[in-house]
């Protein structure tokens, strides 16, 4: 981008996800002057949710008193594998029927905008140094935790892609190949996703309930009773008032991240971890032992000194993410 901001300028940031689609128009400042949010449809396949996208993009403009010249790109961000480099997503299990759709060709001839792709964890890490909880560092490890784990690995203030553009899927290192309800949706067992990300914490909790039906705990009583409804959130929800499985429950999710994140720590030697998605939202309950388990797995001795911070950047993480591309 254009370092002369004597005239405003802007960058259209486009979020593709599974459920919805989140576009937004992001000055040099990084102010978000105007967003939308379509439902991505993508059980519908892959011309109906490439119709969602170009639309959401058409309905931002047109609701925008932002003149198209002064907009510099369309940065994209959407879920892996996705080659950056030639701007083809691959074929992501969220978004049925993209296989191998070279998504910045068609968005550019669509609109006339020179368009960038990127990985959307790799955008979100970018953008919470440049506006974020990571802004004044240039060797960060981003993570953020939800309904999976995904990552993006910054150095010299730069998205680490690697050889192909697949570098910073440590979600998927395995921390614990032989452990029990351990198998991940990518067909590997043990990664830390498969043991620590928001959905299968849940999942294993739910089993062990299910297993042990004497357990005593309100964890199903604060979900509404009605054990499908049960969430991280539910999970926080309980811990605070000091049911003793979910604090143990989140304990352990704390522990295995906080094993993983030491190896990160010895691999890369970061200035900063910055921790989002859903389940950065417990803080101090998860945030503690994650802190006590890194340094018992690090060899590092500046491990202590390795700030380990929760995102600044919310639900609009993904815009700005992909208006990170052009900064």
């Amino acid at each position: 981008m254009s370092k002369d901001i004597s005239v405003k300028k802007y960058v259209l940031g486009v979020d593709i996800g599974g459920t919805k689609t989140a576009t937004g128009i992001i000055s040099t400042g990084g102010r978000l002057e105007r967003k939308l949010v379509v439902p991505t449809l993508a059980d519908m396949g892959l011309d109906r949710s490439l119709d969602q996208v170009y639309r959401a993009v058409e309905g931002l403009l047109k609701g925008s008193r932002i003149d198209m010249k002064k907009i510099e790109g369309i940065g994209v961000c959407a879920p892996g594998p996705l080659d950056p480099f030639k701007g083809i997503v691959h074929n992501p299990p969220n978004l049925p029927g993209w296989k191998d759709v070279p998504l910045v060709s068609l968005i550019r001839k669509k609109f006339r905008k020179r368009t960038k792709l990127e990985n959307d964890a790799n955008a979100a890490g970018m953008a919470e140094v440049i506006w974020g909880a990571a802004r004044g560092y240039k060797h960060v490890f981003y993570v953020t935790v939800s309904t999976g784990i995904g990552t993006a690995i910054i150095i010299n203030g730069r998205i680490f892609h690697g050889k192909n553009g697949m570098a910073g899927e440590a979600g998927h290192a395995t921390i614990n190949y032989d452990g029990e309800d351990a198998e991940c949706n990518c067909g590997n067992t043990g990664c830390i996703e498969a043991l620590a990300s928001g959905s299968y914490t849940v999942k294993r909790l739910l089993k062990k309930l299910k297993k042990n039906p004497g357990i005593k705990t309100d964890i199903i009583d604060t979900a509404g009773g009605e054990a499908d409804k049960v969430t991280m959130a539910t999970l926080g929800k309980a811990a605070r008032k000091g049911d003793k499985l979910a604090l143990e429950t989140i304990s352990e999710q704390g522990r295995l991240l906080g094993i993983w994140l030491g190896s990160m720590i010895n691999i890369l030697d970061p200035e900063i971890i910055v921790i989002g998605g859903g389940v950065s939202l417990l803080g101090n309950l998860l945030f503690g032992e994650i802190r006590r388990s890194l340094l018992s797995h690090t060899i590092n001795i500046y491990a202590a000194k390795t700030p380990v911070v929760r995102a600044k950047l919310k639900k609009d993480v993904g815009i700005f993410g992909a208006a990170s591309i052009f900064m």
